[in-house]
């Protein structure tokens, strides 16, 4: 097939812009470079055969048409359109690519000059040899250094006894601003396990169900040992003769190396794993070092390849552009798996269903334009300690309120939104691991530029799922 260099240009500014067209099936956003001494003005030529096409601009993460060019109505709602035709020219020695695409004229329209060049290619695109290189790259990384070195210069590590009151440890949490934390068993000596938010969601949940027997009244005594027992029960996580299979904790010894950690994380589904040193051959006097997460095993990522990025060009890659995160429907699309957002005037008993049943750590609140408002994680479960907000009917508190509990009370609920962490569609994928590998950030929601109309939500889990194939 003969494919010739077209010229697009967009310009009506913004701070990244992509095509996209029929000529390449819709498959691919091709960026487009700013012009010298026109800032407003982007460019890009693309490989394009013979007839008639559609395209669109993606424009800080908004599709867009030039109004000023030739459009219609298509499948993709208002598109623009062209028509390639060959225009025949005797050229007496074929130039190479670069120079011919240099010395078409810049102006302000699409340009339909073809020029006779044949391109022997469609314009470059992320190969699968690129993703392995990349992925290969990362995981010698990862094996090369272990669990010691997440270690930071100071900071400090909170454990729980099993034997304290789920209502204590509820407090406790909440009061020192931590979601998680591990459980000692001292008849044991050794770390048993892990309190969590979902933990609590589950209590809370329980606390609601009429047929519970687990009441408010009991959590003044009902310790984290005996909660873990019934949550086996629950689970149906029991052996033959009825009692509760004990279940072994995923940890990381300090030597381990980073990417068997990765894997722990990613095949138990955990948020953390617990690095613990025992100085003993038997076991015995375990230390816990530290909690590793996989944002501090991104940081480490980002600051080995941050400078290097250049030769790992997935990483320049738009987020857009590859099988990376859950998304609303996207242009082009008639359906998606649904996605998961709430009103703040929803009930705070259907967030934490939902939060259980769909398994996301987070729930994106939005208004009836679907921008976003806020954005509800399981961690936030800890602030319903405050004024023993728990007591209160689930189904009765909105999400609204629920949030309220963690903020200042003199905070507008409007300036609440600036502690969702955002993106664009548009971004690389070097800047979304840049922003996750912040602490306490286990995800970002994707927005449409300028509206904050929500498009998805990418995670850690998501990021290193796709490094590590």
């Amino acid at each position: 097939m003969m494919l010739f260099p077209i010229q697009f240009t967009w310009p009506y500014g913004g701070r990244s812009v992509f095509i996209s067209g029929s000529f390449n099936r819709w498959a691919e956003l091709v960026p487009m470079s700013q012009v010298e001494g026109a800032p407003n003005v982007f460019q890009a030529v693309c490989a394009v055969s013979h007839g008639c096409h559609e395209y669109k601009f993606l424009v800080d993460g908004e599709w867009r048409h030039d109004e000023r060019q030739p459009h219609k109505n298509g499948e993709y709602g208002i598109v623009n359109t062209f028509e390639a035709l060959p225009v025949p020219v005797e050229v007496a020695q074929v130039q190479p690519r670069l120079d011919v695409l240099n010395s078409m004229e810049v102006d302000t329209g699409l340009t339909h000059r073809i020029s006779a060049v044949t391109l022997n290619q469609a314009m470059p695109r992320i190969s699968e040899e690129d993703v392995q290189a990349c992925r290969h790259r990362i995981s010698v990384f990862l094996a090369a250094h272990t669990a010691y070195e997440l270690l930071p210069e100071s900071g400090k590590v909170v454990a729980l006894d099993v034997n304290l009151p789920v209502k204590q440890a509820f407090h406790f949490l909440s009061e020192q601003g931590i979601a998680l934390a591990p459980l000692w068993d001292n008849c044991k000596g050794k770390f048993v396990g892990v309190l969590s938010a979902s933990d609590f969601i589950l209590i809370l949940r329980e606390l609601g169900n009429h047929g519970s027997n687990l009441t408010e009244e009991e959590l003044e005594t009902h310790t984290i040992s005996a909660w873990k027992e019934g949550k086996a029960y629950m689970n149906r996580q029991v052996d033959g003769h009825g009692r509760p299979i004990p279940k072994h904790l995923i940890y990381a010894g300090s030597c381990d190396n980073l990417k068997d950690v990765t894997l722990k994380i990613l095949q138990s589904g955990v948020a953390i794993v617990p690095v613990i040193h025992s100085p003993s051959e038997d076991g015995s006097f375990p230390q816990l070092l530290h909690l590793a997460s996989l944002s501090g095993i991104l940081k480490c990522l980002c600051r080995y390849f941050k400078h290097c990025s250049d030769s790992l060009p997935v990483l320049q890659l738009p987020i857009y552009a590859m099988p990376l995160g859950t998304w609303v429907p996207r242009i082009g699309e008639s359906s998606s798996r649904p996605f998961a957002m709430l009103r703040p005037t929803a009930s705070l008993s259907s967030a934490l269903n939902m939060l259980v049943q769909a398994r996301v750590s987070s729930i994106p609140i939005v208004d009836d334009n679907d921008s976003l408002l806020d954005i509800y994680s399981r961690s936030d479960i800890t602030a319903l300690a405050k004024g023993r907000a728990y007591t209160h009917n689930l189904n009765e508190m909105t999400v609204y309120q629920a949030l309220q509990l963690g903020q200042d009370s003199n905070t507008p609920y409007e300036m609440r939104s600036q502690r969702c962490q955002m993106c664009l569609r548009t971004d690389t994928l070097l800047k979304v691991m840049e922003q996750l590998a912040n602490p306490g950030v286990r995800r970002l929601v994707i927005v449409e530029a300028g509206s904050n109309r929500v498009e998805g939500v990418v995670s850690l889990t998501d990021v290193f799922r796709f490094l590590l194939g």
